[in-house]
């Protein structure tokens, strides 16, 4: 199981979060990767943590002033990227074009999607996975394997239709062991998960927790 977690924009330390995914990852056979802010990501890369950038746009070396290159988030330190999560939206042709610019950099993708029909066309454009999210779960802490299973089992069907070789991650609500044995019975391969580490009190005690069970 792949367990990403997402520190959004959340008033957490990321590097002491960083730290917990690290140490957590060293004692389990699940994989484990955070994925903090842009301006964060190199101080994370440093403590050895698998670190993903959470957005890259679809563009090149240029004039693109405030936007994320590709080549800068592989420069410093991340080896994968989130591309349209619910919270940072794009079109579909620049879904592609990021999907791109990730690969041209050497950046792992998981493309976020809200539903099985656009884990479909997402998956259509050749990411290395998707990820289901409901959005009105997001943050919630009741997951979508709970709220509504056959949307992670309809997402699977959906690209395993399209490209067998795009691994589903399920999102939003995922905060427990449960949680993720149970995306996994659905046939997720991963979870992406954000405040129940990042809002956590102890996030290396909830990270423990998530991966107890597998």
């Amino acid at each position: 199981m792949f367990v990403l977690v997402n520190l959004k924009t959340y008033p957490c330390d990321p590097v002491a979060v960083a730290d917990a995914v690290r140490d957590v990852d060293e004692s389990t056979d699940a994989r484990l990767a955070v994925a903090p802010q842009a301006a964060d990501l190199a101080r994370v890369a440093e403590t050895g943590v698998e670190t993903w950038a959470q957005h890259v746009d679809p563009i090149e070396h240029g004039s693109n002033t405030g936007h994320t290159l590709a080549e800068s988030v592989a420069d410093a330190g991340a080896v994968g990227t989130l591309i349209n999560h619910s919270e940072r939206r794009l079109k579909l042709a620049d879904i592609d074009g990021s999907v791109r610019a990730a690969e041209r950099a050497g950046l792992e993708t998981v493309v976020c999607a809200n539903n099985p029909e656009q884990i479909g066309a997402a998956a259509a454009l050749g990411p290395d996975a998707v990820a289901v999210e409901p959005p009105e779960l997001i943050g919630t802490g009741t997951p979508v394997s709970q709220a509504d299973p056959d949307i992670v089992e309809d997402a699977v069907e959906a690209a395993d239709n399209v490209d067998s070789e795009v691994s589903v991650l399920c999102g939003a609500g995922i905060s427990t062991g449960d949680d993720v044995v149970a995306a996994g019975d659905l046939g997720a391969e991963g979870v992406l998960l954000a405040s129940g580490v990042a809002k956590a009190d102890d996030p290396q005690a909830a990270l423990e927790d998530l991966v107890d069970p597998l």
